[in-house]
């Protein structure tokens, strides 16, 4: 039988089973610890993932039409966050842990990559009124991301605001929220399904940043229809399993000028004479935080 991966590691997986309309969850096992399918990933399986299931066995994986994936430093290999998702909530916050959009550009980049759908989601506007930040205007950076083509949406799970237009966005899709530790996934997923009641963390006021909550992945329905994906918080993105001199590819403003500079496709985009990337920075097509965001990546990516 067919089941959907709700949440597990290693080899032991909690899977929900359809038969005949009837739902039933179940702990299984991969049968011989090793699935084919799966072979060269960090994880075996992750949530979203469809699999045959036999006797509490774990025989098979279906082919996965997409997966979001970060590269786990731990393990040297990629490790599938979610599989087979309509939709990636990129979650940031405007201030507690402090507003971040060059993270979110990472996470953009992979799922430009993936084929997956991205929409920004800023929770904690509640707290937009309390902002003090001289470095970047928050404001300024979502616009800049609604320019380019992302769905952007301002929500409080706390206070409620927003979340009727994030519900429509979401209803009927498989849905997964990427985001840094403490910017309340799981909080925003608590109030999208009344009476699940996920721990949540208070954000470490030492370092501005938000404690681990979330250990794994994990698959919810909700109410209205459609599935959403929680994922343990993340600090550090690197879209490795893109080349650098790809990178320009999977910025959505960029893109539209590759192999169109003096120097081609070899251009690095820095200082060259006839770069049409330099030549849109000071054209306002793409904005500076942006550039600064695609130097920092390929650095990273090049391990500078």
């Amino acid at each position: 039988m067919k089941a959907h991966v709700l949440r597990g590691s290693n080899n032991i997986f909690q899977v929900r089973i359809c038969n005949n309309n009837n739902y039933k969850e179940m702990e299984c096992r991969i049968k011989g610890k090793v699935l084919k399918e799966a072979e060269g990933f960090y994880n075996p399986l992750a949530p979203g993932d469809i699999v045959e299931c036999e006797n509490g066995l774990i025989i098979a994986l279906e082919k996965r039409r997409n997966y979001f994936a970060r590269f786990n430093q731990k393990g040297r290999s990629v490790q599938i966050l979610a599989a087979n998702v309509d939709l990636l909530l990129c979650m940031t916050t405007p201030e507690s842990p402090p507003f971040r959009p060059r993270f979110i550009d990472r996470l953009l980049i992979e799922a430009d990559f993936a084929k997956i759908p991205a929409a920004i989601i800023c929770n904690k506007y509640d707290l937009a009124g309390d902002i003090n930040n001289s470095d970047l205007d928050v404001e300024e950076r979502l616009e800049d991301f609604v320019r380019i083509g992302f769905p952007v949406l301002r929500i409080s799970a706390k206070t409620g605001e927003g979340l009727k237009d994030l519900r429509m966005l979401i209803t009927g899709k498989k849905t997964v929220i990427i985001g840094q530790s403490g910017v309340g996934k799981s909080t925003l997923i608590n109030a999208l399904i009344p009476g699940l009641d996920i721990k949540t963390n208070e954000i470490n006021e030492k370092y501005s940043r938000g404690n681990h909550t979330t250990t794994q992945g994990c698959l919810y329905e909700l109410p209205d229809g459609g599935i959403i994906i929680d994922t343990p918080g993340i600090r550090r993105f690197v879209p490795e399993r893109i080349n650098p001199e790809d990178l320009i590819l999977y910025m959505r403003e960029f893109a539209p000028l590759a192999g169109r500079c003096s120097f081609g496709i070899s251009c690095l985009h820095v200082t060259e004479p006839g770069c049409k990337i330099l030549e849109a920075i000071h054209a306002g097509i793409i904005h500076e935080d942006r550039y600064e965001s695609y130097l920092r990546i390929r650095e990273d990516m090049e391990g500078t």
